[in-house]
């Protein structure tokens, strides 16, 4: 059985299995865990590896918690449905956001719990405020969505890994379709933190080495709710593309860009503001983001697990997830550590941390496999497992980021949801 609590009252999910899906795996009995890692020679462990998630159930980038909580409950079920070693207690809290605050008390109830290992947070500026705590805590810290490039080398003792990529190549990505795109000069809006300003300097340097030219750039503190001034900026110098590097504040920026004459098909746009605007009433715009393109990291997703997510999701009285950015990625973040902890015989996150590069693409003599059912016997067999997820290879390097990975662009129809087009 899963254990799966939430801070939200109505998503109270405390000793419920989550779903039923096909291939995905490990569980067992509770039962003491060994205090001891195994040499990686294969495990017989019974082990229960209490495991918190700190995601964005409120604030500005709350749109990314259904497919991301969806993506660690269905791994979390999986896992345990396998019945391969390791049983997950998941407990569940709102990351919110760095002004809300709310991952402050959260934080210190997943301290509190006795997590081993932490799957968020969902923003990087939160997981720069938390980190320090985890690694002096001994907690493992994974997040399916922190893009920052100073994680690469933040002093975390390996205790830090992620599953996405670095803004460095999606800032490089962006920074090439506007200029694939013929555009010559560019203004650009963007978040006053490491993050929006992060992506601003790989766009800039991309865009303007293609030849084209930032003749305008305008940025706001994150809780600012008025943006007049930063449309302003842009619009004087009339580019022709503006690229918007925003959680949910986009909702309040492109309306003011429209009303100053900017057309939403200049509109570039990135993962904290990527999303299906046209489907739910409480994003539509009154006017159509045709046109619009935009980039977030992760590969075109197979309907199988989209299905097997919202299968999850909505079995647990929830809404359809509308999209599904970085799902992937946090379904995998569950199952690497999961299958980390089988490999080391234990739920000690520094433990856990030390199988991590190994599960994910070590020397892999057992093979490849695409499942944690797979992977699980591969370990119990003896041997060492080598998982490919959903999210791509993963691969952890030295500093636990994803060697290699896929950034899709997309672009909005007239209906304001988007199609992937590479």
């Amino acid at each position: 059985m899963t254990a799966f609590t939430r801070s939200r009252s109505a998503k109270i999910l405390a000793g419920v299995a989550l779903l039923s899906a096909s291939a995905m795996v490990i569980a067992g009995c509770s039962s003491t865990p060994s205090d001891e890692p195994s040499d990686g020679g294969g495990s017989s462990a019974d082990l229960t590896l209490k495991l918190g998630s700190l995601l964005p159930q409120t604030g500005s980038l709350s749109f990314l918690g259904p497919p991301m909580e969806s993506g660690v409950g269905l791994a979390v079920k999986e896992v345990n449905d396998a019945d391969a070693g390791v049983t997950i207690e998941l407990t569940a809290e709102d990351e919110g956001d760095t002004d809300t605050k709310a991952y402050e008390t959260s934080i210190t109830k997943l301290q509190s719990a006795g997590v081993s290992a932490i799957v968020g947070a969902a923003a990087s500026g939160v997981s720069r405020l938390i980190l320090d705590g985890n690694v002096s805590a001994g907690i493992l810290q994974i997040s399916a969505s922190n893009t920052g490039p100073d994680f690469t080398d933040w002093d975390d003792n390996g205790l830090y890994f992620r599953t996405a990529p670095s803004d460095l190549l999606q800032g490089e990505v962006l920074g090439n379709l506007i200029a694939e795109d013929g555009h010559k000069t560019l203004g650009v809006i963007y978040q006053n933190d490491a993050y929006g300003t992060g992506l601003f300097d790989n766009i800039k340097s991309t865009f303007e080495g293609a030849g084209g030219e930032v003749v305008a750039d305008a940025s706001y503190n994150v809780g600012d709710g008025q943006f007049d001034a930063q449309v302003e900026t842009i619009k004087a110098q009339n580019p022709d593309a503006v690229a918007i590097v925003s959680f949910d504040q986009f909702k309040t920026i492109a309306p003011l860009l429209v009303n100053a004459g900017i057309s939403p098909d200049k509109f570039y746009l990135v993962d904290g503001n990527l999303s299906d605007y046209g489907s739910s009433p409480d994003t539509n715009f009154p006017f159509s983001l045709e046109g619009a393109q935009g980039t977030k990291p992760g590969p075109a997703l197979e309907d199988d697990f989209t299905d097997r997510l919202q299968t999850f999701w909505t079995g647990e009285g929830n809404p359809e997830v509308n999209d599904f950015t970085y799902a992937a990625e946090a379904y995998d973040a569950v199952v690497l550590v999961a299958l980390a902890s089988l490999a080391a015989g234990s739920t000690e996150g520094a433990d856990i941390a030390a199988k991590m590069a190994e599960v994910s693409g070590g020397s892999g003599d057992g093979g490849k496999c695409t499942s944690f059912a797979e992977c699980a016997k591969i370990i119990n067999d003896g041997g060492t497992a080598d998982y490919d997820g959903y999210s791509g290879e993963i691969t952890f390097d030295e500093n636990g980021d994803p060697q290699g990975a896929s950034i899709g662009t997309y672009v909005y129809g007239a209906d304001n949801l988007i199609t992937r087009t590479n």
